[in-house]
């Protein structure tokens, strides 16, 4: 078992040594451009399915919260929280419309669009991607993989280096978290 430990961690260190060394630019651009809304009085609206809504749900509390210092509230929201509009969309529209709908009644001109999805090719994801691009709205994919569709359509796409959704998905959260100090630092 501590093989199995072992290998997994370095499976986990590789991913985000690939990152360091093929990724940088996008991080930056990612940051850039929520750092760019959240000045021009826009907001952060995250998204995504499974663990990537939980990851949707952490990078969107680390900005109204706080990531390191106590300092004002940055506005973003995560579109996986509440369940009553979940539903009603799901039910009425079908899944594939859960977060399109909602960027349509939430979204502003000046707010950036986070997709995530470790396959690029959830349709919900792809379906928000593109309602915050009609309306106008900057938007990123954080993705894994090949990058699917989703790669595809963004204004700024950051595509994890493996295959492993476990692994995609950690790297997600610590670009995540690399974007939440970037913005805390340069908006306090």
């Amino acid at each position: 078992m501590r093989d199995k430990i072992s290998d997994i961690l370095l499976e986990s260190i590789q991913v985000k040594e690939a990152i360091l060394r093929t990724q940088l630019g996008k991080i930056k651009e990612i940051a850039d451009l929520v750092i760019e809304s959240l000045r021009g009085k826009g907001k952060v609206i995250v998204f995504g399915n499974g663990g990537s809504a939980s990851d949707s749900q952490h990078i969107a509390a680390e900005l109204v919260g706080r990531f390191k210092k106590d300092r004002a509230a940055l506005p973003a929201i995560s579109l996986t929280t509440n369940t009553s509009i979940l539903t009603a969309v799901a039910n009425d529209y079908g899944y594939d419309m859960v977060f399109a709908k909602q960027i349509e009644a939430l979204g502003g001109k000046n707010d950036v669009v986070i997709g995530i999805s470790t396959s690029g090719k959830a349709k919900s994801v792809l379906n928000g991607i593109k309602q915050a691009k009609k309306m106008g709205m900057r938007t990123v994919a954080l993705t894994g993989g090949d990058g699917g569709e989703l790669a595809k359509i963004a204004d700024v796409t950051l595509i994890v280096p493996s295959a492993v959704t476990a692994r995609i998905q950690e790297a997600h959260i610590t670009v995540g978290h690399i974007v939440c100090e970037l913005a805390e630092e340069a908006l306090s």
